[in-house]
This record gives structure tokens, sequence and C-alpha cells, in this order.
């Protein structure tokens, strides 16, 4: 694993709060909103939006799903390495460029997603297009070594087809 760039930012522990998960999921939040609500950011100059409903606890839809894990959507659990890394989703999209991350696009359904994922920290956003914007879809650790495969399978595949003449 070589040091990671400049722009990703420390985790936040929930040690560095003595285990209070209510002031640490506070200052979580704080930091999603910070990122995505109170602000705008864009992915090459797209403005991206979150998904806001269900609302749960005051809370917006995207951000319990990048903090929690779990197939049925009523019934995910907070996920620490998800909550850890809240600070990364936002300087990853504005640093796309930067050779430590892979992007690429898929078709998941009739959804075009947007990829980034920085390999040497087994962490993925993605995107969602939509009419006029993008949708911060989810963010997470990649930990099983068959997703990785598929992952890196999916990335080859879509560079081969870009770099085919037309």
């Amino acid at each position: 694993m070589s040091a990671n760039p400049d722009w990703l930012p420390d985790l936040i522990l929930l040690e560095d709060y003595n285990g209070n998960w209510d002031e640490y999921l506070h200052t979580i939040y704080k930091i999603f909103y910070k990122d995505f609500v109170k602000s705008t950011p864009k992915y090459r100059g797209i403005k991206l939006a979150l998904k806001k409903h269900p609302m749960i606890n005051g809370k917006e839809a995207t951000f319990w799903h990048i903090i929690s894990k779990g197939r049925n959507e009523n019934e995910r659990i907070p996920d620490l390495r998800r909550c850890e890394r809240i600070r990364w989703p936002r300087p990853i999209i504005e640093n796309d460029k930067d050779p430590v991350l892979k992007v690429w696009q898929n078709r998941r359904k009739k959804d075009t997603r947007i990829l980034l994922w920085f390999e040497d920290e087994d962490y993925l956003v993605i995107l969602s297009e939509r009419k006029g914007y993008l949708l911060l879809w989810t963010a997470y650790l990649v930990t099983q070594n068959h997703r990785k495969r598929k992952l890196q399978k999916e990335y080859e595949t879509f560079l081969k087809a870009k770099a085919a003449p037309e």
C-alpha cells in the first residue's frame, strides 16, 4: 500500500468520541451536510445531487446509505468502516483525474453509473447519471476479493472499449 494523496482526509474514528455513538453520528452527519447538502459539489462540471427521501431522523437517504450496509434498505445497519470514511467521497469526486483513482462508467439496469475506485484503499464511490445532474449513489469499502476482481475486469473492459477505434 502506498502513501495516500494529500487531498485525502484522515479517518473520523468512533474511539475519538469515547465510543459515544450519538456524538459520533452528529459529527459525521455535519461533515456530510457540509460536503453535500450545504454546498453543491460538481463532477467534471456536472452538479451532484442526493437522494433526500426518505428522510430518517432528519437525515437524507444518501447519508444513511453511505454509512450503513445491508441488502434491505429498511434494515441496513451502521458500518463503522463506512462511517470513518465520511470525509472521502467529496475529495475523491473532486480529484477524479488523479492517477491513484480508477474511473469508469458502467450500466446497471437502465442507469449509467460512474465508478471512482481508490484501489489502494479499497474504497469505491458510485454516481448515477440523471437528466442534467448526477446522483451520489453510494460509497463503500470493497472488502471481498471476488468483488475487487470484478471491478478490475470491468475497468479493463471499459478501457479497452474506450481505446477501440470507432
